[in-house]
């Protein structure tokens, strides 16, 4: 895989992922956190697009069939509709698993709602028509408008190059994003690590959801019992255009109250605060400096007393 080439790590978060895409022109979509591997809860947000589904990546046991996964089959030749692309860059997997999922629901042979992608991802989608996977994932790592909005929920942190960590670093837990959408009648689990797309059998927008669980459950069995660092995100229709077809004022109101949290969020995800604090700090010790010889050493040393209190209280 390349280098980081400018892609920076961004969080597992149904306001980041929604406000992305929406950076990039796509409509009426919107993501939501699913807590429990529940059909029912999928189920009750259709119509539901797929799913990015985040884990930490492990060194898995090797099939005993070197050319087979070790759960589905490898499509070896995907039909031609199918967008799939290699992983050549790090840290990018996240906005490509997302794409995985918005480029395959965008036409009404594969969704009954097909997403409304906007013309930088249909021109995007259009370029890459017939390209390998290995060079429509360079094609992916190259586009500054893909790039750019990926890049705009960045971890804010002065001290951390996240262009430097991919997921064969042993220094700390490394996480990974897949998604899983059903395409042409059967279910497919899209990895940019993995040679090609995997099947996991017949599937349409009905039966996703149970199908959906079966594949998900076999997947974290095979992670040590007690394991459950794994997200699921649905990717489903903005809940908004169903409030407002179906006169649900409850819903609308909720989840104007979320749209208005996760602009809130968002807002904060892309300030760093570092600055601001250097620069309190030293405006208060400047402040204890003018007030005369010794008075920065006493506040010093009274809040290390305040300080030691709090920690005896909370012992006792």
């Amino acid at each position: 895989m390349a280098d980081g080439g400018g892609w920076s790590t961004i969080e597992s978060d149904e306001g980041v992922f929604t406000s992305l895409i929406e950076n990039l022109g796509v409509k009426d979509v919107q993501f939501e956190e699913l807590i429990s591997l529940d059909a029912d809860t999928i189920r009750s947000l259709s119509p539901v697009y797929g799913v990015i589904f985040l884990f930490k990546w492990i060194r898995e046991t090797p099939s005993p069939t070197p050319s087979q996964p070790l759960d589905g089959t490898y499509a070896t030749n995907p039909p031609e509709n199918l967008f799939f692309a290699a992983q050549t860059i790090q840290n990018a997997c996240g906005t490509q698993a997302i794409l995985s999922v918005i480029l395959n629901q965008d036409s009404p042979a594969t969704s009954t709602h097909p997403i409304a992608i906007g013309p930088e991802l249909r021109a995007f989608k259009d370029f890459t028509t017939g390209f390998p996977p290995d060079l429509r994932g360079e094609a992916l790592s190259n586009s500054e408008a893909i790039r750019t909005a990926h890049n705009a929920f960045a971890r804010a942190s002065p001290f951390v190059d996240e262009t430097v960590r991919g997921p064969h670093d042993e220094d700390g837990d490394v996480y990974h994003f897949i998604a899983y959408t059903p395409v042409g009648g059967v279910l497919y689990e899209l990895d940019g690590l993995r040679p090609y797309p995997i099947a996991h059998g017949p599937c349409d927008a009905d039966s996703f959801p149970d199908k959906l669980i079966g594949v998900l459950q076999r997947r974290i069995a095979r992670y040590p019992e007690g394991e459950t660092r794994f997200n699921l995100m649905a990717v489903v229709r903005d809940l908004r255009v169903r409030a407002r077809e179906t006169g649900d004022a409850e819903l609308l109101e909720r989840e104007a109250r979320k749209r208005r949290a996760w602009a809130w969020e968002n807002t904060l995800r892309r300030s760093n605060f570092v600055g601001f604090i250097g620069e309190m700090v030293k405006g208060v010790v400047g402040l204890k400096e003018r007030e005369g010889p010794g008075a920065y050493e006493k506040w010093v040393e009274q809040a290390k007393g305040e300080t030691q209190k709090r920690l005896m209280t909370r012992r006792g």
